[in-house]
């Protein structure tokens, strides 16, 4: 087993379907809960010394929070729509409830300030496109690139069309620099299902010297990568199945960066871009702002 994949159902409990705190990722500052509700049912939300999003993944709810119920719309499922969220502060008290049932991811980061209360519709999330050719992908930026202020938290998702790879070239962010920010990394997998059943992925995840990391396995729908430190990427969607990642980044800087380096032996790839065409099945959820090449994302 290694220790940098938590499997579907591994750290479950209760409407929990996933539960990455920093002491089980064994680092400081990121997490994730994906709740999971039924019709009628709530879950309550304590943040503690955690900022958190409440992100629908599939279907709507409603977050209580200081005596105001925010009512977010949701989406069909994570392949069709982006989707409105709620910011919670630190030190926040709500209550999750869903008429209809879904489910909802939680990131969070540590954060030493408390910020306010902050509803955003999905009509304010910046949607690119990045790469090119097989290497195209959608990224959807929810407390990242955008004007929604957070402490340390940093979130977007990534939609990558069958047969293409994400997170390419590999590139990594572990220093603090003028070129890098130092952000610990989460990635949640969901594969879009296939006519006869689940679809897959691979994810690749390394580093040398004092302290190696070698992570090359399939994923799928509710797995999650633990990313400290080191290369990642490429995220490859086998042929026929779409890929969706959650990505929650966080670490000591509190500018909201997110700066990387490539794998030096791999970044000569953003050459070929500039000859090539975005897959045309991109974007798969919404209209396209300032489309970029540079994010490896």
């Amino acid at each position: 087993m290694n220790p940098l994949l938590v499997r579907a159902g591994e750290t479950a409990h209760g409407s929990v379907a996933v539960d990455v705190t920093p002491e089980r990722a064994g680092w400081t500052f990121c997490g994730l809960q994906v709740v999971e509700l039924s019709a009628g049912h709530s879950h309550a939300i304590a943040t503690g010394p955690n900022e958190v999003l409440v992100l629908p993944l599939a279907g709507s709810c409603a977050v209580t929070v200081e005596g105001v119920a925010h009512e977010l719309a949701g989406r069909p499922d994570v392949f069709t729509e982006v989707t409105d969220y709620l910011y919670l502060p630190r030190d926040t008290v709500a209550t999750l409830t869903s008429a209809a049932g879904g489910r909802f991811a939680i990131p969070s980061a540590r954060a030493s300030r408390r910020l306010e209360v902050s509803y955003r519709p999905a009509s304010d999330v910046v949607v690119t496109l990045r790469g090119a050719g097989s290497a195209s992908r959608q990224v959807n930026n929810y407390a990242l690139g955008n004007d929604l202020e957070t402490d340390h938290l940093l979130v977007c998702e990534v939609l990558t069309p069958g047969g293409n790879w994400s997170s390419y070239p590999p590139h990594k962010h572990d220093e603090h620099s003028a070129t890098e920010r130092a952000l610990e990394e989460i990635y949640l997998f969901e594969i879009r299902p296939g006519p006869a059943g689940p679809g897959f992925a691979f994810h690749r995840t390394y580093a040398r010297g004092e302290h190696p990391l070698d992570l090359s396995e399939e994923v799928r729908t509710g797995d999650v990568v633990l990313t400290p430190h080191g290369y990642h990427g490429p995220s490859m969607a086998a042929p026929g199945y779409d890929l969706y990642y959650l990505n929650v980044m966080a670490g000591p800087a509190q500018d909201g960066q997110w700066l990387m380096t490539d794998d030096p032996a791999h970044h000569w790839i953003r050459e070929t871009w500039d000859s090539q065409a975005v897959d045309p099945r991109l974007p798969m959820t919404a209209p396209v702002a300032a489309p970029s090449s540079k994010d490896p994302q």
